[in-house]
This record gives C-alpha cells, structure tokens and sequence, in this order.
C-alpha cells in the first residue's frame, strides 16, 4: 500500500508524540494482557446518571480507581457500530479504514455490500448466509493487533461479540474473531481464521451454555423506586414488547431453538455468555500468561439492541446498564485472579452513543422529529425531475449518503455536480436537515468551514463514494420505523462516549476533562504495548501519567 509524503510525514510527527509519552513509561513493564471492553451503543451520559447506582467494583473501578475522559468522542459523522469497532484498534476514522458504515453500495454497480462479508470465507460449524460477516477483507488498515503481532507471533489478539462486525473489525487482519451464533447459541469463528476450531472453542459450545437462560425471566436489579429518573414503562414510541420488566425467555413446552437464541440478544444475558466465552479463551489461549502480551477485545452487544428497542432513557436500558455493570463486576475479579490486577490493563468505551427517541425529545420542547427515508427520496426525485425531467435521478441510499444515477447523468448530457448540486440543496430544504455536501465538496475540503463539514469528511471514503452525504438536525431520527431510537449523527448525543482505563501499574487515576477522541485509544495502547502505532491511525496518546 502506498502513502503520501503528507502521511508519512503526519506519522513520523505521531511518533514523535508517542515518544514522549513512552518517556514517561520506559521503566515499566509491558502488561501482559489489554483486555478492551466495548459496550455497544452506550452513550457517555448512561455511566453517569446512574453512577450512585453502581456496583463497587464494575465500572466504579474505572470511575473511582481508573483514569476516565469526561469528554470523549468521535470525529466521524456516521456514528454505527462498524465505523466505531473499525476506528478502535485502527485509531483511524471511516475515511481511511473504508469501513464507512454497516453496510453501503458499491457506487459503480449499485449493489449492497455488508462490511465484514466475505464469500471466501463461511462459519466454522454453521450455515453461512449471505451478507454474513466472515473476514476483514473490506477493512483497508492495519490494526494494533497486526502490529503487535507483526513484532512477535506469539502475541494474541482475540476478539469476541455478539454480532460479527463487533468481534471480525477490531480483530483485524492476524487476530481471530468469535462471534455469537443466534441460530445455536453458540460462539463460531470463520474458515478465514482456522480450518477447524481449538478444543477450549469446542468443549465450551458443547456443554450449551446459552441454554441455562432458557424459561430464565430477566427481572429488575432495584427496587422500582429507583428506576424514577429514566422514563416510564410502555411508551407508544417503544417497540412491541413494551421495554417492561420482567421479561421471560423461552417458551414452555418447546426446547431451545433459533428463536430463543436470538431473542437472548436484547438482554444482559448474551453480554454474560460473551464474558464467560472470553474466560474460556484466557484459559483456553493462556492470555496474558507470558513475555509475549496479548489483546482480548470483548464486545458486549446486549445495549445496542435495548436502546433501539425501548431508547436509552427507557427502565428496560437504565436496568440493562446495571446488569451489565455485575457481570464486568464479576469478570474483573476472575481476572484479578487469573492474570492478576498488576499484569493488565483495561479499557472500556463504547463503538457510539444514542440519541434519545425523538417523541422523548419533543415532550421537552426541542425540535424533533422522524424523517422517513422513503419519503426524502420521494421528495429529491420530485424536485430533480422538476429541474431535469422524467426519471430516477436518486437511487440509492448508501451508508449515510446518496447514489445518483450517473447513467441518467450521461445519457442527458448533465454536469454530474451540476445535479448534485441540485440534489444538495433540495436535500437541505427537507424537515430536519442539518447539513450536505457533495462528493467533490468532500474530496476537495471546499467547504471546510461549514457546519459538520469535517466530521461528514472523515466518514466519507474515496474508495466506496457517495454521490451526496447529509446529516440530520439534533433531535431528529433518520428511519422508516415508528418506534425505539437509533444512532448515526454528528451530534453528541451519539459521537460522546465513555473512554475508561484501569491498570494501577501503568495509570494514575483520575479525571480528565481535555477533550479526546476514540482515535486515542489505539495509539495510547500502543505506547503500553511498546510498539508503533498503526500507520493510519490519526490519534494521539491520551494525556495520561504513570502512578
């Protein structure tokens, strides 16, 4: 792969900063294990409004004994979960890893390409559909694992989630990815990592874990009366089920199947098989057991599934939240135990946040709303063929952008930038719209100043391009449903996450309220790795001190 001279030389300056840094820590040790922690869609705001409500040692261990960022965020505009697991161990934004969404169209043939999929490669042990994640082959930089690994083979790097782009992005290119199977579930890798899987892999899908929960009710931690600060049960805008607890999984009389499996995927308990998953493999791997250091990312999906359903101001995510803080309560001291408090370091961020539903928002007077992907496409033809004449001009959505069609362009003699132009500023004039820029508005920087310009720059990709790019207002939902929220803009609501480090050999606790970005995490861990930061990553170290 080839880099500009104006890359290569922003490295060599990044190197310089991690330099610096390492000054600071050239007389410890490497740890031997960096356990990174990602909690899939929790909004920075979560981990404190229910701060009095947590357990002593789960994420009060970051947030009493740990160093933690006050103001952490992400720089890209298109804030979903394969863009955040792809800037983690990269420390690079959607621009430079290609990974510009969960899923785009390729911009020549139209057609819908899924992030982490893969022909070539198929689950081990189970039916591979398509659009299944099975390899890194769309991520287009190293990770820190490759690089870490690159120095020395004997280093591993695991990761582990309950959706396939959760565990295959921060993985990269030499790491392995496990993933939760909603058909059996199990935890399965992919023929890209192995041929078959390792005993460990075996013996823990063997013994059925996921069929403990099976006619299992999840109920309340708390007492009702401290559920009063988030938002009351059955809401019309939360999606069928109501988001009321207890919930009861599994239905008598059947044994466990398919339906059961996945339904475990918007509870705490497919986050407490993916940590006992990720205890098999310390054990099963040797994690963190010699010279040689090791990664074990583990993505912890529950709370992405709960705030899409109900929100995260809903009891159901506030009581999920809770939950979650247990487990890691329990997780941490297994590895206090099996690795030892001096040997590792912890992480825990998340891949974006949540923006409330937008019902919620308008019952506190701000201006919010839905805005139907339909209906926007409806109302951009209209006005295109008004300018231009019969046809579609608009095709497709992809990522958070627009494909125009070109051949329409061609075939009429058109300007491509004339109509987008066109395009940009019917878009700007529908309900909620914040911003759009074109494709060559986004190549060329030409609108640099502009509001959320540069944040709509590093989610666009020169390799997957879009043909327009456009962000909602706050407060307003880019969907077709009439319920549960989402993610996805540039506002803090979504970009603001909790970036939290625990390692009491490395880290002097404490608060800091500089602003930082995700991008930091990567080559921070690099610097307590001893290794170079990925080439493409844009981050910093973190402005931490050793104790």
């Amino acid at each position: 792969m080839r880099f500009s001279l104006a890359w290569r030389l922003a490295c060599v300056l990044a190197l310089t900063v991690v330099n610096a840094l390492a000054a600071d820590l050239t007389t410890l040790p490497r740890p031997k294990l960096v356990v990174l922690l990602v909690v899939d869609g929790l909004p920075q705001r979560q981990v404190l409004d229910y701060r009095d409500q947590l357990a002593p040692d789960g994420l009060a261990r970051f947030l009493d004994r740990g160093a933690w960022f006050a103001n952490a965020n992400y720089g890209h505009s298109f804030t979903v979960t394969a863009a955040g697991h792809a800037t983690l161990l990269t420390g690079a934004t959607p621009s430079r890893t290609g990974i510009i969404g969960n899923e785009w169209r390729d911009p020549v043939s139209g057609e819908p390409q899924y992030c982490v999929a893969d022909t070539s490669a198929s689950y081990i042990g189970h039916r591979t559909n398509a659009f299944d994640g099975t390899s890194p082959k769309n991520l287009r930089v190293e990770t820190l694992g490759d690089v870490l690994r690159g120095q020395d083979a004997r280093s591993k790097v695991i990761a582990i989630s309950g959706k396939d782009r959760g565990a295959i992005l921060p993985a990269g290119k030499s790491g392995t990815a496990y993933m939760y199977m909603g058909t059996s579930g199990q935890f399965a890798s992919s023929s890209y990592y192995m041929a078959q899987h390792p005993q460990w892999v075996t013996d823990f899908n063997a013994a059925k874990p996921a069929d403990r929960f099976f006619n299992t009710a999840w109920t309340a931690l708390l007492p009702e009366a401290a559920y009063a600060r988030s938002v009351p049960d059955e809401q019309k805008w939360f999606a069928p089920g109501g988001g009321k607890l207890p919930v009861l999984f599994g239905v008598a009389g059947e044994a466990p199947g398919p339906r059961f499996y996945s339904s475990l995927l918007r509870s705490p308990f497919v986050d407490a098989l993916a940590l006992d998953f990720a205890r098999a493999a310390i054990a099963g791997e040797a994690l963190g057991q010699d010279e040689a250091p090791d990664i074990l990312v583990v993505s912890l999906s529950g709370h992405d599934y709960v705030n899409h359903s109900f929100s995260a101001e809903s009891r159901v995510s506030h009581d999920h939240l809770l939950q979650l803080d247990r487990l890691l309560q329990a997780f941490f001291r297994d590895l206090d135990t099996t690795v030892g408090r001096a040997n590792y370091v912890a992480v825990l961020t998340a891949d974006h946040g949540f923006m409330p539903a937008p019902e919620y928002s308008a019952s506190l007077g701000r201006d919010a709303g839905r805005l139907s992907p339909a209906l926007l496409l409806g109302l951009l033809n209209q006005g295109l063929e008004k300018r231009f004449g019969e046809g579609k001009w608009a095709l497709y959505y992809s990522a958070s952008g627009l494909l125009l069609n070109q051949a329409l362009i061609a075939a009429n003699g058109l300007d491509p930038e004339t109509v987008a132009q066109e395009a940009r500023q019917l878009l700007l004039a529908a309900p909620g719209m914040a911003a759009a820029y074109t494709r060559r508005e986004l190549a060329s920087g030409s609108r640099s100043g502009e509001p959320f310009f540069l944040q709509m720059q590093k989610s666009f990709s020169p390799d997957v391009p879009v043909d327009l790019q456009f962000a909602l207002k706050p407060w307003w939902m880019f969907g077709s449903g009439s319920s549960g929220s989402t993610h996805g803009s540039p506002h803090a609501p979504d970009t603001q996450v909790p970036i939290l480090l625990y390692g009491p050999r490395w880290i002097r606790p404490g608060r800091v309220d500089s602003p930082v970005g995700v991008v930091d995490i990567a080559p921070t861990l690099a610097v307590l790795l001893g290794v170079r930061a990925p080439v493409a990553s844009e981050g910093k170290p973190l402005p931490l001190t050793a104790p």
